[in-house]
């Protein structure tokens, strides 16, 4: 017969071997995200609670740019990403493919001044030092809005700065012009009294991605998760709109950013998760072509390749 010190140490030996199957079968998702963006929408929603069968790890990234670098270098499975990064991401070789679309209204993606800057106009910018991140949505918005007037980045002096930075320029005067994104933009209108010169309404798509590893993608438990993933990810945004007050309240603490700075920027982006579809194909392939007609990338994409439409998406 066992003695109970015996008996106590096989059962807890038990249990610790059973404890290691069960981390074994644990698959860990590696997800890179932008700041108040992903993780901050499913902690404000409540929506990370009983994954199953994986765990997030988090890398937070001041800016797609070097999100994508991360993502190209495998050192994350997945990511939420513009579509202009994306494509430089492609242009290097990254091996990710596009799984699901994020539609925003763009009108935050611009070009902003300061609230006592001459400028009036993108023709104002003729000349102008202009900051942004290299390879950003906001490099490409700046592209675009000089493209709108019929000039060119030879035309300007682009200043390649990451968002702390160029916030700083933009206030002491040490630029004319910063091109970002949200909740910078919202941020440096009610916080700092900037104003929109040119808005992102049309002259980008609204389109970021959540974006996947081939490597991850092969992987079938990864493939399972990141569809779990992707279907919180929208119930989370759902509830967000939902919610709008208590989300903002949520949101604000995450990203540190005033409350009515959280809620303009999500209010106003209007997002909506969104499966693939051949009309994301093309709007994807025009902003390849206006690269390389730009020469940001070398040679011409086909996009195609890059998209993995295996994922649905729940409505409700």
């Amino acid at each position: 017969m066992r003695t109970p010190t015996r008996l106590f140490a096989a059962l807890a030996l038990a249990i610790g071997l059973s404890a290691q199957a069960f981390a074994a079968d644990v698959v860990t998702l590696r997800i890179a995200d932008q700041k108040g963006n992903m993780r901050a929408q499913l902690e404000a929603a409540d929506g990370l609670k009983d994954l199953p069968g994986y765990r997030i790890e988090w890398a937070e990234f001041p800016a797609a740019a070097p999100l994508a670098e991360a993502l190209n270098a495998k050192a994350v499975d997945a990511g939420i990403i513009g579509d202009g990064p994306l494509l430089f991401a492609l242009a290097a070789g990254a091996e990710v493919k596009a799984i699901a679309v994020d539609k925003s209204d763009p009108y935050g993606t611009a070009v902003i001044v300061r609230g006592d800057s001459p400028l009036q106009s993108a023709a104002d910018l003729k000349g102008k030092r202009i900051a942004t991140r290299r390879g950003s949505i906001g490099h490409y918005i700046a592209l675009k809005a000089l493209a709108s007037v019929g000039l060119t980045a030879k035309d300007v002096d682009l200043r390649f700065l990451g968002p702390v930075d160029a916030k700083m320029a933009l206030a002491n005067g040490s630029v004319d012009a910063w091109a970002t994104w949200e909740p910078y933009t919202a941020q440096s209108e009610l916080v700092d009294k900037a104003r929109v010169l040119v808005n992102g309404r049309g002259l980008w798509a609204g389109n970021s991605y959540l974006a996947a590893t081939d490597v991850a993608l092969a992987d079938p438990a990864r493939h399972a998760a990141l569809q779990d993933y992707l279907d919180r990810l929208a119930a989370a945004q759902r509830w967000g709109y939902e919610n709008i007050d208590s989300y903002s309240q949520t949101l604000a603490r995450i990203i540190g950013f005033p409350v009515e700075v959280a809620k303009l920027q999500f209010e106003r982006r209007k997002l909506q998760w969104q499966p693939l579809t051949d009309e994301i194909v093309s709007q994807q392939q025009a902003a390849a072509d206006f690269y390389l007609n730009s020469g940001m990338i070398p040679k011409r994409l086909d996009v195609t390749p890059t998209f993995d439409r295996s994922f649905a998406l729940k409505t409700q």
